[in-house]
């Protein structure tokens, strides 16, 4: 019996090891291969071998000298974008979280019910209505088109779980803050965002990586190459059979990658610092 157990037990450990390892390799792989093929000499996409014989920066230099593809402007655009929409969506999600966790007002379950059900929908269903407020205001094919939406979108997918996060917060902060004099916007910037720090990580992390990849609506937006992101840019590297140069897409792909690891990397530090920070104030 304990035998049968024991091998009962292996099995599903082998089995759990083999699985890990299989979505190891799938997620390892196609990134790997990415990287490799950015180092390969010529466009093809196919490769006989996973490591190129030879390795060349060429495609790198290619991505800043070349007036055809002007990807340090599309990688300059895109960091705007994102940086600003980042900042502006996180303060306006902590406004409106910290709103209905802390205050009791009429049509409050109304607006968390609106918000949960707005956040149901792919924001693609809005593009056309977008489209044409944005060209009545003459905003089209601008940056700031591009963060206006982003920003005011953040609140729509992030309130509800930053609002669960600030429920965690114990009131009897916001009264002894109070009874000391402080008004509410003193409470939220000493008391709330300090404590707030881990889901302030969440919220900017997932609001520059949105801008920085989102396709879709830039494509719509911006028409004049010049004020194309990143990803409308590579995506025209790509568009034609007479210009697929893989490789250079490779390389683009790679220093995409570069600011969201690098974001990410420094926000993971600030997240450990926020729980133990919280853990040790009991």
């Amino acid at each position: 019996m304990t035998i049968g157990r024991k091998l009962a037990g292996f099995v599903r450990l082998s089995l759990s090891y083999i699985v890990l390892v299989a979505l190891a390799i799938a997620a390892i792989y196609p990134a790997l291969w990415i990287l490799l093929a950015s180092f390969r000499p010529g466009k093809s996409l196919y490769s006989k071998t996973l490591i190129p014989e030879h390795f060349t920066l060429d495609h790198y230099k290619e991505l800043f000298t070349s007036p055809v593809y002007m990807f340090g402007t599309w990688y300059a655009n895109t960091l705007k974008i994102a940086v600003f929409s980042m900042l502006i969506g996180v303060v306006l999600t902590l406004l409106t979280s910290y709103a209905l966790s802390r205050f009791r007002f009429k049509s409050r379950k109304t607006t968390m019910s609106t918000l949960l059900i707005l956040g149901m929908f792919p924001g693609f269903m809005s593009m056309i209505a977008i489209y044409l407020l944005l060209k009545e205001f003459h905003l089209l094919d601008t940056h700031l088109a591009l963060i206006i939406v982003y920003a005011a979108g953040a609140p729509l997918g992030g309130t509800l779980i930053a609002k669960g996060f600030l429920d965690t917060i114990p009131r009897s902060l916001d009264e002894a803050a109070r009874i000391d004099g402080a008004s509410n916007f003193g409470i939220f910037a000493r008391i709330i965002l300090p404590l707030s720090r881990p889901m302030i990580t969440y919220m900017a992390l997932t609001q520059f990586v949105g801008p920085w990849v989102d396709f879709i609506f830039a494509k719509l937006i911006l028409r004049t190459k010049e004020n194309w992101t990143v990803a409308v840019g590579m995506w025209d590297m790509v568009n034609t059979m007479q210009n697929s140069n893989f490789t250079l897409f490779a390389a683009g792909a790679v220093l995409i990658s570069v600011p969201i690891m690098i974001l990410f990397g420094f926000l993971q530090r600030l997240l450990v610092d926020g729980l133990t920070a919280g853990a040790s104030k009991g």
